[in-house]
């Protein structure tokens, strides 16, 4: 064993062992609250980083069924650059995005009708959704959403969508797999690999009582494997983008029993 995760280990026995997470004065419907409260026992900071969370290794905190591997946004947006970035009003970035949550994302009267791009509209791989989008791998290993006006099932769609965006295939957004062509973009490589293929990841679990009991460990992760996951539909992408707020909350994440799948070593 070497030295990284016998340091993690310890962290764990002294400061996490026998705990139930802290969370008081945190948002107790926030599926973060808990890994926030574990990044604290091991003293990792809260960051925006892309490398791994500490000594080598990345933090998974289990959520309720699934579990993220980052918040990884696209390259490319239609809404942002390209042919039809005029189709999206607004004079802002920020509030094309919106316009784009109208078009192609749904009102939630939950919310006042805000408008997101979350839920039934997010596309998956293999199939169109009734939105008439899809998510798919591309021969280079790069990921997009396409957009079908023949597959979308909406009755007012002829409302909603612009005319000039009413065709078949027309590209939504893009995802870099392997390379980019500017030194400020990351591929999906580099985000994943940075993250996960250093020393490995582990993750903390608790017992029905929701204390935690024992901490697990996983091998290093390459892109290879993960894309090859994506194509299953193990990994999803999982659409979090919402009228109001600027970012597009573009999670990756598989469910837990994936996640599982995945444990190597169990100390507890």
């Amino acid at each position: 064993m070497n030295q990284n995760k016998e340091r993690i280990i310890e962290l764990f026995k002294q400061n996490v062992k026998g705990k139930v997470p802290d969370v008081t004065g945190r948002n107790e419907r926030h599926d973060g609250k808990d890994g926030h409260w574990l990044e604290k026992q091991f003293g990792i900071s809260a960051n925006a980083t892309n490398g791994a969370d500490f000594l080598g290794y990345e933090l998974k905190n289990e959520t309720t069924s699934k579990t993220t591997f980052g918040d990884w946004s696209a390259n490319k947006y239609i809404f942002k650059q390209g042919t039809y970035i005029e189709c999206f009003s607004g004079n802002t970035a920020s509030e094309k995005q919106d316009s784009f949550c109208r078009i192609f994302g749904k009102s939630n009267l939950q919310k006042n009708g805000r408008y997101s791009w979350s839920g039934s509209p997010v596309p998956k791989v293999g199939r169109y959704n009734t939105f008439g989008q899809i998510l798919i791998v591309e021969e280079n290993l790069d990921i997009v959403v396409k957009y079908s006006y023949s597959q979308d099932l909406r009755p007012d769609k002829a409302i909603i969508v612009p005319k000039i965006l009413q065709q078949e295939e027309l590209l939504l957004c893009r995802w870099y797999g392997e390379s980019t062509n500017k030194r400020t973009d990351k591929c999906l490589k580099a985000k994943l690999e940075d993250k996960f293929n250093d020393l490995g990841w582990f993750t903390c679990k608790k017992n029905s009582d929701g204390i935690y009991e024992r901490i697990c460990f996983g091998e290093p992760m390459i892109y290879e494997n993960w894309i090859k996951l994506v194509k299953q539909g193990v990994v999803f992408f999982d659409s979090g983008m919402y009228q109001g707020n600027k970012r597009p909350y573009s999670q990756w994440r598989a469910n837990n029993s994936y996640w599982d799948s995945l444990i190597t070593e169990n100390y507890t």
